[in-house]
């Protein structure tokens, strides 16, 4: 049994060590912030095999929703998971893999625009396939607990903003 699946099969008080928790809400928050590290983890291990960061992963499936249409770096981080992401560093890095190219923007000179090449949507549909097994393998719950987790989960972001 390898690290990740280990600390997906134990109670959080054996992940972390710890029984003390100030309340169950408390303990629901940590463990969230938990499993949100483990899935990274685990993300994070399937697309390194395809030479990406969660990232960079995140910006092609972007892409992909609007292509063949170009996007602006600005509505890009719009849309990113992580909004602290340095979203022109990650395109800089896609350019260089020859998965996305830029262009100045027809109607705006000044602005960047940014589309997925034929490579980025080939690596893309890989990486998604090798996620999707991931993700399926890993998050073993029914549609009907999916949905009640969900419907929790913004419950608690309500106040975002």
């Amino acid at each position: 049994m390898n690290v990740c699946t280990y600390i997906c099969v134990v109670k959080l008080e054996q992940a972390i060590q710890s029984h003390k928790f100030k309340s169950e809400v408390h303990k629901a928050g940590l463990n969230i912030l938990y499993t949100a590290w483990w899935l990274k983890t685990v993300m994070s291990k399937e697309l390194k095999e395809f030479g990406l960061t969660h990232e960079q992963y995140n910006v092609l499936r972007i892409l992909k929703g609007k292509h063949p249409e170009q996007m602006c770096v600005r509505d890009i981080a719009c849309r990113m998971i992580e909004k602290n992401s340095n979203v022109p560093r990650i395109i800089d890095r896609l350019e260089l893999k020859k998965l996305v190219k830029r262009a100045t923007s027809a109607q705006d000179k000044r602005e960047t625009v940014i589309s997925l090449t034929q490579g980025g949507i080939t690596i893309l549909e890989a990486s998604t396939h090798a996620v999707n097994r991931v993700t399926d393998a890993n998050l073993t719950v029914t549609e009907h607990d999916a949905q009640q987790l969900n419907q929790l989960l913004e419950k608690i972001r309500s106040n975002e903003g």
